[in-house]
């Protein structure tokens, strides 16, 4: 049992974040045309960062054009963009919080670019959007691979503390891992090994690009909440394989369910019994979300050892001053 819970700071690869609470990554959609960062995300990050959170992990942001979800995304998938997010790095950690940013392509979820259909593991509607992508070629796979480790390259010039790819929600990379989308017969598909081999080539890119130094994050969909999709049983050897390829915290929450499957509203935590399996069967930490919104159920997440960080988002996307108020909560309790 941890005794501090929440309030207990976190070391990792050497970057110590001062307490479990940490603000996930929720889309603002206050990006300019090219993705660029505004004087908006400055100020949107900075007040949530002095209210005490101790990781921020940036919106999802998109590594190349074909891969965006639509206006309003953040992206990195060119070095004129490196300012902006500058910026804001810098008013997190000025602020004492520890700074991440979620790297992205949405695949068949993305904003088809003009005479273009979007892109897929293999030509399979996406179970919540219906729109049918086309096929990505072996070489269109290993460019999506590069622009992954060039933005994290750029992400870490911008002075991020830590880089997080997004395998969850039914994006790209999830698309690769579940059954739901991947028919492929080449070494991409075929079975549960071809099925993880991009996520993993993705993750070892990511790492080589940015050195042994940075610690890296994956946000793992461990549940498709849907029939012949993935499952815990199906995730649990590929939560292994991405911690041996060089991932160090799981970020755990759902596949094609989403981040908020509607039929599990109104129960906090739907996630907890995830993340837990996934850090006892794993031997890495690991961040859990899911509808939590009381600081004393999130503390009891870090002191039963349920999880070892502690996402909140809605809380915070709507009250910037929520993780000082949760954190005075805790402390009041002690």
């Amino acid at each position: 049992m941890d005794s501090l819970g929440l309030l207990s700071p976190f070391d990792l690869r050497g970057l110590r974040i001062r307490n479990r609470l940490v603000m996930p990554p929720m889309a603002t959609g206050l990006a300019g045309p090219d993705g660029e960062a505004r004087p908006a995300h400055v100020e949107h990050y900075r007040v949530r960062a002095e209210a005490g959170v101790g990781l921020i992990i940036l919106e999802h942001t998109f590594v190349h054009p074909d891969g965006r979800l639509g206006n309003g995304q953040l992206g990195l998938h060119h070095d004129g963009l490196v300012q902006g997010l500058r910026e804001v790095v810098r008013a997190i950690k000025g602020a004492g919080a520890v700074a991440a940013v979620q790297l992205n392509h949405c695949g068949s979820a993305a904003e088809p670019l003009p005479g273009r259909s979007p892109l897929g593991p293999s030509p399979i509607p996406h179970p919540s959007r219906g729109v049918l992508p086309r096929e990505l070629t072996t070489s269109e796979i290993e460019r999506i691979r590069d622009c992954f480790a060039a933005a994290a390259k750029r992400a870490v010039s911008a002075g991020f503390d830590a880089i997080e790819i997004h395998g969850a929600h039914g994006y790209l990379l999830g698309q690769f891992l579940s059954p739901l989308t991947n028919r492929r017969e080449d070494r991409y598909g075929g079975d549960a090994e071809g099925r993880m081999r991009f996520p993993l080539e993705v993750v070892r890119a990511v790492r080589s690009a940015v050195g042994p130094d940075v610690p890296l994050l994956y946000r793992l969909g461990a549940w498709d909440g849907m029939k012949g999709g993935l499952t815990l049983g199906d995730v649990l050897p590929a939560a292994r394989a991405l911690v041996d390829a060089g991932v160090d915290v799981l970020d755990v929450s759902g596949g094609f369910c989403g981040s908020s499957p509607e039929f599990l509203q109104g129960v906090q935590g739907y996630f907890v019994p995830l993340a837990a399996s996934l850090r006892k069967e794993t031997p890495a930490p690991v961040i859990c979300t899911g509808g939590i919104t009381e600081p004393e159920f999130a503390d009891r997440l870090v002191r039963y050892e349920r999880a070892d960080l502690v996402g909140v988002g809605r809380p915070q996307l709507e009250d910037p001053r929520w993780a000082e108020k949760c954190l005075r909560t805790i402390m009041g309790g002690s």
